[in-house]
C-alpha cells in the first residue's frame, strides 16, 4: 500500500475528504485542522491500496493541491491491519502490477539528471570494464555493468517518449551521450596511463579473448538480449522491484562497449572501436525501444485499470 500525506488549503479539505472516501482502495483516514504551518493549512493522511494510488492522485492533482499545498507519497513496507487488506481487495487489479506514473516520472527526472555523481559512476564503471577487456576477466566485466548507471537516463528516454514530455526526453538523451563521450574521453587517458605502467598492453587487446571477445562483435543475441532486458528493466521500475534492475544491469553490453572502444582507440585498433560503437549503439537503440513499449502497454493497461475503478464509483 501508499501511505499520503497531504497539506491541503482548509477550503478545499472537505474536497479532498470526499475524493479520498470516493476512491475505491482508500482506508485509515486521518484529518488534522490547521496543523501545517509551511504552507498553512490542514494535514490530511489516509493509506491507499497501490492499484488505486494513480488514480487518487490523479484527483488530488486536479484540486491543485500540489500547486497550493503538498502531496507526499511514501511506501507502505508493512501494514498489519483489516481494514487495508479489505482496501486492497476492494482495489482493481494486484498491487505489483500497478504503476503509479507521477512517481515512475520524477524518479526518471532524476535519475536522468546530469550530475557529478552519475558522470563518476560512468567514468569508475567505464574504467573497470576497460580493465576487464585487457585482462579478459568477465568477473570485472560484470562488476562494471553492475556499477554503470546508464539505465536511468534510458528509463527517462522511455518515460519522456510515453507521456509526451520532451523535456524530460532532452535531458535524458543529454545525460546519456555526455556520459559516454566523457567515459570513453577519460578511459581512453586511462589506457594510455595503464599502458606507460605496463599494466596494458595492445598484445593484450589483440589476443585470444573468450571471455570478452563477444564485447566488439555485436550479433543477433546483442539485439535479443537487450530487448528483453529493457522490458525488465521497465518493469522493476514501475512495480518497485529494484532488485530485478541489478540483473539488467548485468545483461546489456553498453558500459563494456564503451570500455573496449575507448581502449582501442588508444593503440588505434580501427576495427575494434568501431565493432565496440556499434555494439554500444545497438543495446542503447534496443533498451529505448523494447522500454517504451513496455510502457505504452501498461499504460493501456492503466486505462482499463481507471476505468474500472471509475465504474466501480459510479455504482457506489
Amino acid at each position: 500500500m501508499l501511505h499520503l500525506r497531504l497539506i491541503v488549503p482548509p477550503d478545499r479539505t472537505e474536497d479532498v475528504t470526499e475524493l479520498i472516501g470516493s476512491t475505491v482502495g482508500t482506508t485509515h483516514l486521518v484529518v488534522l485542522p490547521g496543523a501545517a504551518r509551511d504552507p498553512a493549512g490542514d494535514v490530511v493522511m489516509c493509506d491507499v491500496a497501490r492499484e488505486a494510488g494513480d488514480e487518487l492522485l490523479h484527483g488530488l492533482r486536479g484540486l491543485k493541491l500540489d500547486q497550493d499545498g503538498s502531496i507526499a507519497v511514501e511506501n507502505i513496507d508493512l501494514s498489519m491491519s483489516e481494514r487495508a487488506d479489505a482496501a486492497e481487495e476492494d482495489a482493481p487489479g494486484e498491487g505489483a502490477d500497478a504503476v503509479i506514473w507521477e512517481q515512475l516520472a520524477e524518479a526518471s527526472h532524476e535519475e536522468s539528471t546530469l550530475s557529478v555523481t552519475y558522470l563518476s559512476f560512468m567514468l569508475l564503471a567505464t574504467m573497470i570494464a576497460a580493465c576487464g577487456v585487457v585482462l579478459d576477466n568477465a568477473i570485472l566485466i560484470v562488476g562494471a555493468m553492475a556499477v554503470g548507471p546508464e539505465f536511468g537516463p534510458i528509463a527517462g528516454v522511455c518515460t519522456a517518449i510515453v507521456q509526451r514530455a520532451p523535456r524530460l526526453a532532452a535531458r535524458s538523451l543529454i545525460a546519456l551521450l555526455i556520459g559516454f563521450v566523457a567515459a570513453i574521453a577519460v578511459t581512453t587517458l586511462f589506457s594510455l596511463v595503464m599502458d606507460r605502467l605496463d599494466l596494458f598492453s595492445e598484445e593484450l587487446l589483440d589476443g585470444e579473448r573468450p571471455q570478452t571477445g563477444f564485447i566488439w562483435q555485436p550479433d543477433p543475441f546483442s539485439l535479443v538480449v537487450a530487448l528483453l532486458a529493457g522490458a525488465a528493466g521497465t518493469l522493476s521500475l514501475t512495480s518497485s522491484k529494484s532488485g530485478a534492475l541489478v540483473g539488467v544491469a548485468i545483461s546489456v553490453t553498453t558500459v563494456p562497449a564503451a570500455a573496449n572502444a575507448a581502449v582501442a582507440l588508444s593503440y588505434g585498433e580501427v576495427g575494434q572501436m568501431w565493432g565496440s560503437i556499434e555494439q554500444l549503439l545497438l543495446n542503447l537503440a534496443a533498451l529505448m525501444v523494447s522500454g517504451t513499449a513496455t510502457l505504452a502497454l501498461q499504460k493501456k493497461l492503466w486505462r482499463t485499470q481507471r476505468g474500472k475503478l471509475r465504474r466501480r464509483l459510479r455504482r457506489a
